[in-house]
């Protein structure tokens, strides 16, 4: 190896200078490298939920040699008998879908950046919600993007704030491109927004003439206890316009290895979206499809999704019941009524990035609301999540977070936690 030292920030591009990674990644990683560390920041599904013998029984099958397609290129758009098991998906969420106005992704992180790159140019405004997720966040910046945030209230995305951040950019001479939004069970608050707003928002987008990227990972994943299916009809599914681009993954329902997403959109755009995917990885990993595509014909998906959100919503019962024991009315909280995380406010006074330091310390940790935010505010806030720790981790891990938090409250001048 050489001595020498180079420094390689002036080899760079603009766009890698200011390119941004992702809080949730960094805290993941944290979370295997520290022994008995109990982790509540990434949103992982439980592999305790996987189906495990019928991934096992599937992949020796496509194995044995006899359909050679399981290991060779394929079409960029994806895997024909799969793009029609997503049609079918689709159609049970109220949406319609040509085959030509589908896609498989390789996960939906990689068709939110293909969306970014197909409609952005370096100064376009893309709006958010505040807070947001942080992985779209992190694309559609690492793309060039200015970000402008919306404020959300209890049933989802403020409109009276939409339009005037929307008037606002316009003014200044912006291009504002899109909306991205998650509408069932947002990343990170939870939230869910309600049938009226859905319907707003598409007239909104008409009125305005605003394209929207709906972002739906949770969907499937209502909680029996609060919520109906019919409470997360997408917004595609009532878009007469072709103004929705809409993101579905089998991530959190099947598993993440896998890799397998899809898009729907309107033909033009995903001509465009997929001639950006050839450039990326001429396709997504053939094995991951079959699989996917044959756990579907299998009903493996259908099958199992009554037991997951049982599951899920076990687990998001245990930790509001930890952390209202520990910390009582000091933390407050918009009930989950699906998906993967409660979206946790304290005191104004605790600065979480600060307080993340000694969470470490006490091995647990979560991720500081201020990584979700696009105008700096979030500081007292944090993302839990509760869908990888078992019943135990979770009222353990409360009980650590509680000792961190009580520390913070004891410095001078905060209250102190009677736990």
């Amino acid at each position: 190896m050489s001595d020498i030292m180079i420094n390689y920030d002036r080899f760079l591009s603009k766009a890698a200078l200011k390119s941004q990674g992702s809080a949730i990644r960094k805290m993941g990683v944290m979370a295997v490298r520290v022994p008995d560390m109990i982790s509540f920041a990434p949103g992982y599904p439980d592999p305790a939920a996987y189906a495990w013998d019928e991934f096992r029984e599937i992949t020796a099958r496509l194995l044995d040699g006899h359909q050679g397609s399981v290991l060779q290129y394929g079409p960029t758009r994806g895997h024909k008998p799969l793009i029609e098991a997503c049609m079918e998906i689709l159609e049970g969420r109220g949406i319609r879908a040509a085959f030509e106005e589908l896609m498989i992704t390789t996960g939906s992180q990689q068709g939110i950046e293909l969306v970014g790159k197909v409609l952005l140019d370096p100064g376009d405004v893309v709006l958010v919600e505040l807070p947001a997720y942080t992985g779209a966040i992190s694309a559609f910046r690492n793309l060039g993007a200015s970000l402008a945030g919306v404020r959300q209230e209890a049933d989802g995305i403020d409109l009276e704030d939409l339009d005037r951040v929307v008037s606002r950019e316009r003014a200044a001479g912006r291009a504002v491109r899109f909306l991205y939004v998650v509408p069932n069970f947002q990343n990170p608050t939870g939230l869910l927004l309600s049938l009226a707003k859905r319907k707003a928002l598409l007239e909104y987008a008409s009125r305005a003439d605003l394209l929207i990227v709906e972002d739906d990972p949770y969907g499937a994943l209502y909680f029996d206890d609060t919520a109906t299916a019919a409470d997360t009809r997408p917004m595609k599914a009532d878009d007469t316009e072709g103004r929705v681009i809409y993101l579905s993954s089998f991530s959190k329902t099947l598993a993440p290895g896998f890799r397998v997403a899809w898009l729907a959109a309107p033909e033009p755009l995903v001509s465009k979206l997929e001639l950006f995917k050839q450039t990326e990885d001429l396709m997504s990993p053939a094995l991951d499809q079959h699989v996917i595509c044959e756990a579907h014909r299998r009903g493996v998906l259908m099958g199992r999704l009554p037991m997951l959100r049982r599951f899920y919503q076990e687990k998001r019962t245990v930790m509001q019941d930890a952390l209202r024991a520990k910390l009582g009315d000091l933390v407050s909280w918009p009930e989950p009524k699906g998906g993967f995380f409660l979206w946790a406010t304290l005191p104004d006074q605790v600065d979480c990035d600060a307080m993340l330091v000694r969470a470490v310390d006490q091995r647990v940790i979560y991720v500081a609301g201020s990584a979700f935010y696009v105008d700096g505010t979030g500081h007292n806030r944090m993302r839990l999540s509760f869908s990888l720790p078992s019943h135990e981790k979770i009222v353990e891990g409360v009980a650590r977070l509680t000792a961190v938090v009580q520390a913070e409250l004891s410095r001078p001048t905060a209250p102190a936690v009677h736990a």
